[in-house]
């Protein structure tokens, strides 16, 4: 909402040496998001008056047209004599009265004017554009073409008002009455501690039977319209340029004085009025929602098929116009140049639904001035006035006859009133203001208080967004500052910590990062086609997902059941935009629908819910796991002087799995595994033991390459995905102190053939049990194939077993014991033989 001071000015006597700076200051203290303060004019410099065109030559021997002109500008030049000035515009003829910028002078952007020969003759000044001058979009594009009555050689910096400051205030959704000059007038009035003069309080006639018939259908959607008739308007009238003006302040483009008109009052109290060309009006003025499949051509000119939730304004041939959006080109205020012009006009100030308006706008994808305020609340109290203001200013303005027929259909409603106890706010700000700030804050914004201890407060008309105690709190609160609100740390209840959740969440993304990660975390939504692209058979569970209601985004419509997808969008536009070295991780909640659909209930808000309420509705969520997955792609260890470099593969994405099991303290087992996203040849399944059974709960391994492909990634991708929470469940993450022992180690070193596809994992685990508790550690530190040595289909794998004692110092015989029984287990269960 841009707000000229100027206007401001006329509703609240602001102090004269008050700046747009200082009041911006205020109204952010009050709580108003004021973005900027446009300051019109400033570097503006005279002289511009207004001048009178004396005579036209044209030069035609210029490839464009060119106009060499002579202006009366009175004795703004010092001489009385004629100005010469060549203008390439041609909107103008002569005996116009103009605005005339001479030597001298400086307009908007730092643009000095001085005399200066052009197209071979010498041009005294310039003739002035409304863009020329910072005045933003007049829908002319050309020269100002001043009213005939205007004075030769009067100012036009004062006459155009082109001085000026304008704030430019963020509303937010709660604080409609802000779209308007009387909402952010009474927020610097209770600002600055000043009277408001309010400009609805009107006197408004009561309704008659003489006024035009309206007929609503449907109350609910609007509860108040009020309908007024002007005629005999002049077609030739124009709005004035103090009208005009304000409407180029507020960002509005003058049309013609009717619509003119009824935007400056909808600007001025917040109330959406639309005029409509009596003549073209047929029969009753009707209220409803449309029928499906009927059409309207919106002012627009588009033509526009209606829903039936849409609230439509209808005469006897159908609708004529989308309730509260905009009107409809069949009854559109014709402009004296179309035509001979509207002369009676009827206009309409109704109060509409604002979630049915909302809608509508969204619908047809057409936000309005007047669909903004209906959505965010409008003053139902100001229809009224708002018409009379309306016929106020046609009646002044284009010497039109008030007629004296009022209708007005009111669906009878009560004011909204809340009970607060006098000490509410005092406890939610943790400050003493005492009863008499309280009601006294309270009647500044405008409400009804009476009662002591316990207050009944009635909310005024014009501020719907007070709808319960702590509203009326936070109103407290704001206009006593928050500036003043004392910084206290919160006090939490002793044995009262992160979760042990959070605690794994935690260390598992600092153990990552450690080891050389990078978190990147994803909005949770994705499109349900991402699953074909990775590779997920069609009855896959991880297929079987939530669907948003109201999605932020069309093509995304559904919550993550894997945290793959945005990784690998992440990784994919870091590798485009450069970055070629990639390890990402994100440690994050999935979202798995529920075999049986709940509706979620509304909790109440008056008090603390219940167990059985907090249950019940935690049983109508997705369940949501949490889960961590890393991806990896490029130099996993970078090359130079210190020697080469490697490149990132699958053994890293199964390390990652590792490194978050040890976290958790989970015992993983790591073992061949074949999955959706995942290269057949070179895919992980990580597995864990849950009572008594094995668990499936994350895979590691290079991508398939129809996946990388899909995705426009890297060649040799590689990925891990783990459900955290089993990992939980299982593990002991109990800190253990590393045992130091005082005896020396034996080390006996292994090489055994097994068959080409045995697994390393199921020889390790043959050969931990056979070793017995002596074993300390056990590495595999080499694979090795070789037909002609080994055989066709074999290879070796070579294994560092560590043995330790306790208790005492492990003799040759005892360490070869131990090591004999192991590699016996592993052949009985593989198939191993010692390598020769």
């Amino acid at each position: 909402m841009r707000v000229p001071l100027s206007w401001l000015r006329e509703y609240v006597d602001l102090p004269a040496t008050e700046t747009g700076r200082d009041v911006q200051a205020k109204l952010i203290s009050a709580g108003l998001e004021v973005e900027a303060v446009e300051h019109l004019g400033a570097d503006l410099k005279g002289p511009l008056v207004v001048g009178q065109v004396l005579t036209i030559e044209e030069l035609t021997e210029f490839k464009k047209p060119i106009r060499f002109c002579t202006v009366n500008v009175g004795r703004a030049n010092g001489t009385g004599e004629p100005q010469e000035i060549v203008c390439g515009a041609r909107n103008f003829a002569v005996g116009d009265k103009v605005v005339v910028v001479l030597p001298g002078a400086t307009l908007p952007g730092g643009f000095s004017i001085s005399a200066r020969k052009t197209y071979g003759k010498t041009s005294h000044g310039m003739i002035c554009s409304g863009d020329e001058l910072g005045m933003g979009d007049d829908g002319s594009h050309g020269i100002i073409v001043l009213p005939p009555e205007t004075e030769v050689g009067k100012d036009a910096i004062e006459l155009l008002e082109l001085v000026d400051e304008v704030l430019d205030i963020a509303v937010t959704a709660n604080r409609g009455d802000c779209l308007s000059i009387r909402g952010v007038a009474r927020e610097a009035a209770i600002a600055y501690g000043l009277p408001l003069r309010d400009p609805a309080l009107l006197d408004v006639p009561g309704p008659n039977a003489f006024g035009y018939p309206v007929q609503v259908s449907d109350p609910l959607g609007c509860d108040r319209f009020t309908a007024r008739t002007v005629t005999g308007l002049s077609p030739e009238a124009r709005s004035p340029l103090w009208l005009q003006r304000r409407l180029q302040k507020v960002g509005m483009r003058p049309i013609s004085l009717a619509v003119d008109v009824t935007n400056y009052v909808m600007m001025e109290l917040g109330q959406p009025l639309h005029a409509y060309d009596r003549t073209l009006v047929r029969g009753t003025i009707g209220v409803r929602r449309a029928e499906e499949g009927e059409q309207i051509v919106t002012l627009d000119g588009v033509e526009r098929k209606l829903h039936a939730e849409d609230l439509v304004i209808t005469d006897e041939r159908g609708p004529i116009g989308l309730a509260g959006v905009m009107g409809g080109a069949n009854t559109e205020i014709a402009d004296h140049a179309e035509g001979e012009g509207t002369t009676d006009v009827v206009i309409e100030a109704a109060h509409f639904d604002a979630v049915a308006i909302a809608r509508t706008a969204r619908r047809h994808k057409l936000s309005s001035e007047a669909s903004r305020r209906f959505e965010r609340g409008v003053d139902p109290q100001a229809a009224a006035a708002a018409a009379q203001r309306t016929v106020d200013l046609l009646v002044l303005l284009a010497g039109g006859t008030a007629e004296a027929g009022v209708t007005e259909v009111v669906a009878p409603s009560a004011p909204h009133t809340i009970s607060v106890p006098a000490d509410h706010p005092d406890k939610v700000a943790g400050v003493s203001y005492g009863r008499e700030t309280v009601v006294r804050r309270l009647q500044e914004v405008g409400c009804d208080v009476y009662g002591q201890d316990e207050l009944i407060v009635t909310v005024p008309s014009w501020r719907p967004d007070l709808q319960e105690i702590n509203d009326l709190a936070e109103e407290v609160i704001r206009l006593e500052g928050y500036e003043n609100l004392p910084s206290t740390l919160p006090r939490p209840p002793a044995g009262r910590g992160l979760t042990h959740r959070q605690r794994l969440h935690r260390r598992a993304g600092r153990a990552l990062a450690g080891a050389g990660y990078v978190e990147a975390p994803n909005y949770p939504f994705v499109s349900v086609q991402v699953f074909d692209q990775l590779g997920l058979e069609a009855d896959d569970p991880a297929r079987r997902v939530v669907r948003l209601t109201n999605p932020l985004n069309d093509e995304e419509p559904a919550l993550r059941t894997s945290l793959l997808p945005g990784l690998l969008g992440a990784l994919r536009r870091n590798d485009g935009r450069g970055s070629h070295d990639l390890a990402l991780f994100e440690t994050g909640l999935v979202f798995l629908p529920r075999s049986e659909q709940r509706v979620a209930a509304v909790l109440p808000v008056d008090r603390r819910p219940t167990d059985a309420e907090i249950a019940e509705l935690d049983a109508a969520l997705p369940e949501q796991p949490r889960h961590v997955a890393v991806v990896l792609a490029g130099a996993r260890e970078q090359a130079g002087w210190w020697g080469r470099g490697r490149p990132a593969d699958w053994a890293d994405a199964v390390e990652a799995g590792r490194l978050v099991a040890r976290e958790a303290g989970a015992e993983l087992v790591v073992r061949g595994g074949q999955y959706g996203p995942w290269h057949p040849g070179r895919c992980a399944e990580f597995v864990v033991v849950v009572d008594g059974a094995e668990t499936v709960v994350g895979h590691a391994g290079e991508l398939h390459p129809r996946v990388v492909k899909a995705f426009g990634l890297p060649a040799r991708t590689s990925a891990m995905e783990l459900d955290l929470d089993v990992l939980e469940a299982v593990g002991d993450d109990t800190p253990q102190a590393p045992a130091i022992s005082t005896f020396p180690v034996a080390t006996q070193d292994v090489a055994l053939v097994v068959d080409k596809f045995v697994p390393h994992a199921d020889v390790e685990t043959a050969l931990r049990e056979g070793a017995g508790e002596l074993l300390e550690g056990i590495r595999l530190f080499d694979v090795y194939e070789n037909e002609e040595q080994l055989g066709d289909g074999k290879k070796s794998l070579a294994y560092a077993l560590r043995f330790r004692a306790g208790d005492r110092t492990l003799t040759v015989d005892e360490a070869s014991a131990a090591r004999d029984a192991a590699v016996a287990l592993a052949g009985e269960r593989t198939g191993a033989v010692l390598r020769g």
